[in-house]
């Protein structure tokens, strides 16, 4: 890569390291980089002392959630296969550092040319996989100087990204490091066409092969069914990675709206956060998760009548979003207010509304969810009310809502198949 490049790289790695001084999440993912090098040569005397077969490289959870049915196909159907999964992420890292004892997990050093060399020398892929956003430049061109085949997944392009622009040439050259590119729709395809770009395969978005696999999978969750079940007569808003900027939208509706009673689950959470919440939703209506568990593992019959008092229930711990949906009659899916909306298809699979903020342009489900009905936008205050009270207030609408959501995700599924069969055809 050129020297401009290399040297925002050096500013982005001086920006992190100053910001590490006041962000744990930081601090992390810079001592996880130190220790990089060390955990790839232990995985390689453990796991592949020729090296790997295949490294994925996922920025963060979300993304790994697109890598993540390829790679259990390829644990499932060739089990002699050796991975290695980077993340650059701690949200990505640290919730799935022990994915699978068949997996070497690490953190992704910095993008510099030494860096690059160092980490692709140590593991010695024979395959690299790259997942929607990922485009490292000096990886990539490491990649393509040792011949090794590269593909990226799930990507998805959009005009004003800097490879359609004047100026953006050396990133045009970064795209031509990939063997072949999987696009989720043709609108990308034909942006790629355009700039001479044609190793393109349009296959769709792999996480809709996620989430059916694992609404079909889904575990029943007994202290949730509880909560639930314990007054009959309400309706339960399932609202997922929620940002505090999401609760100052909704929270408004919610606590006024008396027949509804919701699950939340932070995105993020400490001690602090969640007891600002609870302070929010009322401390005699709320309870943690983990404080409800013990309840109702101590007395099925005593959480049942707690549970009868309660209108929310904190979710402080991760895992388990995916399978809260199932409890839902509506969803509310936050990062819209934010940096970007999280996975509303994890949510839609259940054949539920679901409803998320406006920053969600870059999210093509979210603009087709919103298109065939089972989505919907919300802007502030009065149209959360708005919205979330007509889905709750009308059963119909809700129900005919939910059943095109759920459609939706139900036309969608198969690109993890396309992709496998193009990239690993013995399999």
């Amino acid at each position: 890569m050129n020297a401009a490049y290399n040297a925002a790289i050096r500013l982005y790695r001086g920006a992190a390291r100053i910001a590490s001084l006041s962000s744990p999440k930081v601090r992390k993912m810079l001592a996880g980089q130190k220790e990089t090098l060390d955990r790839v040569a232990h995985f390689r005397a453990t796991l592949a002392p020729k090296g790997f077969d295949v490294w994925f490289h996922a920025a963060s959870l979300g993304e790994f959630e697109q890598a993540r049915p390829l790679i259990e196909a390829l644990l499932e159907r060739r089990p002699e296969t050796t991975i290695l999964l980077s993340f650059f992420s701690p949200s990505g890292y640290e919730v799935r550092h022990n994915f699978n004892p068949r997996v070497g997990v690490v953190y992704l050093p910095f993008d510099t040319p030494a860096g690059a060399s160092a980490f692709i020398e140590a593991a010695a892929p024979r395959m690299a996989i790259f997942v929607k956003y990922e485009f490292w430049g000096n990886y990539l061109t490491e990649l393509k100087l040792r011949g090794i085949p590269t593909y990226i997944i799930s990507a998805i392009f959009r005009p004003g990204q800097i490879f359609f622009r004047t100026g953006g040439g050396m990133f045009r050259k970064i795209l031509g490091c990939f063997d072949r590119l999987y696009v989720q729709d043709e609108a990308s395809r034909k942006l790629l066409h355009g700039i001479g770009i044609d190793s393109v395969t349009v296959a769709g978005d792999t996480r809709f092969d996620r989430v059916t696999t694992i609404r079909n999978n889904g575990r029943e969750i007994a202290e949730v069914k509880c909560f639930c079940e314990a007054a009959a007569d309400s309706k339960i808003l399932v609202a997922g990675s929620s940002w505090g900027r999401d609760e100052d939208v909704y929270f408004p509706w919610l606590t006024k709206c008396e027949n509804v009673r919701a699950i939340i689950a932070p995105h993020e959470f400490d001690k602090e956060r969640l007891a600002a919440m609870k302070h929010s939703l009322g401390e005699d209506k709320t309870l943690l998760l983990s404080e409800f568990r013990k309840v109702y593992e101590s007395s099925p019959e005593e959480a049942a009548r707690v549970a009868s008092g309660l209108r929310y229930l904190i979710v402080d711990c991760f895992g388990l979003l995916s399978s809260l949906y199932r409890y839902a009659d509506a969803a509310y899916v936050g990062g819209g207010f934010g940096a970007g909306l999280h996975n509303i298809n994890e949510a839609a699979v259940y054949g539920i509304p679901v409803v998320y903020g406006p920053n969600n342009h870059k999210f093509i489900e979210a603009r087709e969810l919103k298109e065939c009905g089972g989505g919907f936008e919300i802007t502030d205050r009065s149209t959360a009310e708005a919205t979330l009270g007509s889905l709750f207030a009308d059963t119909e609408k809700r129900k005919a809502a939910g059943k095109a959501a759920g459609e939706y995700i139900a036309s969608h599924i198969g690109a993890t198949k396309k992709i496998m069969a193009d990239i690993f055809p013995e399999i």
